[in-house]
């Protein structure tokens, strides 16, 4: 990751329908959804959504692959992942204990289930 790459991801997210679209795709991972049912969850026009949506893609935040007459949008985890770790690389100037309550923070909405740990 480099800081274009960064810049253009953070720019894509900085849009509240963009955002939302995102983070609808997080939480929907990894089946995705359709590009319609997007547009119906979020309230806005397709066209709005196809705009949005190809903003995204080109961020590399999302990607969308075919499936019978729909386009299922699936976010993009590793570049999302790739940025917030660009973001963090030199946290607090390598001191740790600067760094812990964000790590802290994190750990609790990542951590795999019981479930999914099996």
């Amino acid at each position: 990751m480099d800081e274009t790459h960064t810049i253009a991801a953070l720019a894509a997210l900085a849009q509240p329908t963009r955002l939302r679209t995102f983070r609808l795709l997080v939480e929907r991972e990894p089946d995705g959804i359709a590009a319609g049912e997007l547009a119906r969850l979020v309230d806005v026009p397709q066209n709005t959504m196809s705009a949005h949506l190809s903003t995204l893609a080109q961020a590399g935040l999302v990607r969308g692959e075919r499936q019978s007459r729909s386009i299922i949008y699936r976010a993009d985890l590793d570049r999302f992942r790739s940025v917030m770790l660009y973001l963090l690389q030199d946290c607090c100037g390598g001191n740790a204990n600067l760094c812990a309550p964000l790590i802290s923070d994190l750990t609790p909405c990542c951590a795999p289930t019981e479930a999914q740990a099996r």
